[in-house]
């Protein structure tokens, strides 16, 4: 891991850039004294650098934990296959003459999926190696991608995932797979998310322990005070 640049910034974070091979990141830390990690992903690839996942970030991190997120392959900045750009063209051209994209979405929201897992697995073990970082380890996001990491990652104790992008089929298969503590965040009045939809893969949630959190309001409208009750959520788990 080779950071690239480092700032403090005003709430006493200290915001790192860094590169793991060609994957980029960004590492928000609160101090010296070892924290718990955080891995914080936006939903179906949107770049690391979306100001609604930064906010989130500092906000986290200026309370004591450390936060960590990247472009895995395919997403944020990082190149895109041919596929990848044919379905995103043809979902554009779907969305403007009224045609169903759960197709669509099934046919690059699975393979990022698959792409991105490993590069989020080789980042953990980087990260948990660096001083200041240590404890149990949190997600939160992007569900597709938080269903597999939840499966096949151990070291995630506890995941707060936006039900607000599509989730492929063979992810709502392992959900039934996830044991760790879940808080699920349901925006109610979602264009893009069917409320049904939504409700019936946290029903298929296999844990035990399982919270479900529903407000009013379209796809980028979550209250901030959700962000709050998330910390207060990782705080029970990780630390």
């Amino acid at each position: 891991m080779h950071f690239t640049s480092e700032q403090r910034l005003d709430d006493g974070v200290v915001e790192r850039e860094f590169t793991l091979g060609e994957i980029p990141g960004t590492l928000w830390t609160p101090g010296p004294a070892p924290a718990p990690l955080i891995l914080m992903a936006h939903n179906n690839g949107l770049p690391k650098r979306d100001p609604r996942l930064v906010a989130r970030a500092r906000y986290s991190a200026a309370r004591g934990y450390a936060v960590a997120t990247i472009d895995a392959a395919g997403c944020g900045d990082r190149p895109r296959s041919a596929a990848d750009e044919q379905a995103r063209a043809g979902l554009r051209r779907a969305v403007r003459t009224g045609e169903p994209v759960d197709g669509i979405f099934e046919s690059f929201i699975g393979p990022l999926v698959e792409r991105a897992v490993p590069e989020w697995r080789i980042t953990l073990d980087a990260l948990l190696s660096l001083p200041g970082i240590g404890g149990q380890v949190g997600y939160s996001g992007w569900a597709a991608l938080g269903i597999r990491l939840a499966v096949t990652e151990p070291r995630v104790a506890a995941v707060a995932f936006f039900a607000g992008g599509y989730v492929p089929r063979a992810q709502r298969e392992e959900a039934r797979q996830v044991g760790v503590p879940l808080l699920f965040l349901l925006q109610w009045d979602d264009e893009g998310n069917p409320r049904q939809r939504a409700l019936d893969l946290f029903d298929a949630f296999g844990t035990r322990e399982k919270t479900l959190h529903a407000n009013t309001g379209g796809h980028t409208g979550t209250p901030w005070f959700e962000v709050e009750d998330g910390d207060r959520f990782f705080g029970r788990h990780l630390k």
